[in-house]
C-alpha cells in the first residue's frame, strides 16, 4: 500500500525530528533554537524538546560556545554503514591503497569518536617489522597523528568539551599531557597541514597524518601511515607527508569539500 504524508502511519514526532534535521543540514552555519523554530514552524518548547533528545542521541551537537546546533557525528556513523554507496571505508581504500604503493608503510583510515580515534580501515606493507593495530581498534586522538589532525580542525568549543571529557594520560614517555603544550602542537599542525606522532601513542613508532573534510568543510576522518622509527626516519617525514596530505585532501574532494587553494608541500618537520 502506498503511503503518502497524509497516511495515518505518519507519526508526528518523528516527521519533525526529521525537519529539523532537514533544516540543519540545508546550510553550512550553525542554527540557533529561534532559526530552527521559524523555518519548521513549531513552537519553541516542542523545537528544544526535539533537540535535547537528538543531541542526547549525537544526531545533533550543540555548541556549548554560541549554543547554536549543527548536525552531529552519529549521523555520520549511520550514514557510512547505509550501502556502499555511503561506506567511508568504500571511499577510504583506493586512496590509502595509494599512500601505501607510494610510502610502504602501513596506512590506517579512522574517524573521531568521544574523543578517540576509530580505526575502520588498514592497508599494510609486506614487511617483517609492521604496526599491530586492527580494523575496530581505538585509540586516544590526542596522542596520534589522526587523531591530532582532526582535533586541530574542530571549533574551539567542541575541543575544550572533549578535553574535559578525557584525561591526557602518559602512553609513552612521549606522549603530550599538558592542555598548553597540546594547544600548542595544534596550533603548529595547523599551520603545517599534517600531524606527527613522534612516538607518542607506541614505543618505536612514528606516523604522519592529515584531516579529511566532508561536503561542508567538517572534519571527519583522518588518514595516517605509520612504521617502526627507523624506517620512518626524520629524513622522509617530509615525503611521506606529502602523500598523506594529498590523499586526505583527494578523499576530502570525493566526499564534496571545495578547498581553498592547496598549501605549499610540507617541507620537513616544524
Amino acid at each position: 500500500m502506498q503511503r503518502t504524508l497524509d497516511s495515518p502511519y505518519n507519526v508526528q514526532v518523528i516527521d519533525r525530528a526529521l525537519a529539523i534535521l532537514g533544516v540543519l543540514g540545508d546550510r553550512q552555519a550553525d542554527f540557533s533554537l529561534s532559526e530552527v523554530c521559524s523555518t519548521v514552524k513549531l513552537h519553541k518548547s516542542t523545537v528544544h524538546r526535539l533537540l535535547m533528545v537528538l543531541e542526547r542521541h549525537r544526531l545533533v551537537q550543540k555548541s556549548v560556545e554560541t549554543g547554536r546546533y549543527r548536525l552531529g557525528l552519529r549521523l555520520f556513523e549511520l550514514g557510512s554503514r547505509a550501502g556502499t554507496t555511503l561506506d567511508l571505508r568504500e571511499h577510504f581504500r583506493p586512496y590509502l591503497s595509494r599512500i601505501l604503493h607510494e610510502t610502504a608503510e602501513t596506512v590506517h583510515g579512522s574517524i573521531l569518536d568521544q574523543g578517540e580515534v576509530l580505526y575502520i580501515e588498514k592497508m599494510e606493507p609486506q614487511q617483517s617489522n609492521r604496526m599491530a593495530s586492527t580494523v575496530g581498534r581505538r585509540a586516544p586522538a590526542y596522542c596520534t597523528a589522526e587523531g591530532k589532525a582532526i582535533l586541530s580542525e574542530l571549533p574551539d568549543a567542541d575541543f575544550d568539551l572533549l578535553v574535559r571529557r578525557q584525561t591526557l594520560s602518559p602512553i609513552t614517555p612521549n606522549t603530550i599531557t599538558n592542555l598548553a603544550a597540546l594547544k600548542a602542537e595544534l596550533k603548529t599542525i595547523r599551520a603545517r597541514g599534517y600531524a606527527i606522532d613522534d612516538e607518542e601513542n607506541e614505543e618505536g613508532i612514528r606516523g604522519i597524518g592529515a584531516v579529511v573534510r566532508d561536503g561542508l568543510g567538517r572534519p571527519v576522518a583522518g588518514i595516517s601511515v605509520s612504521g617502526p622509527v627507523f624506517r620512518i626516519t626524520q629524513a622522509k617525514v617530509s615525503m611521506i607527508a606529502s602523500s598523506v596530505v594529498c590523499g586526505a585532501r583527494a578523499l576530502s574532494v570525493e566526499l564534496g569539500y571545495r578547498p581553498e587553494p592547496a598549501r605549499t608541500t610540507p617541507a620537513g618537520k616544524a
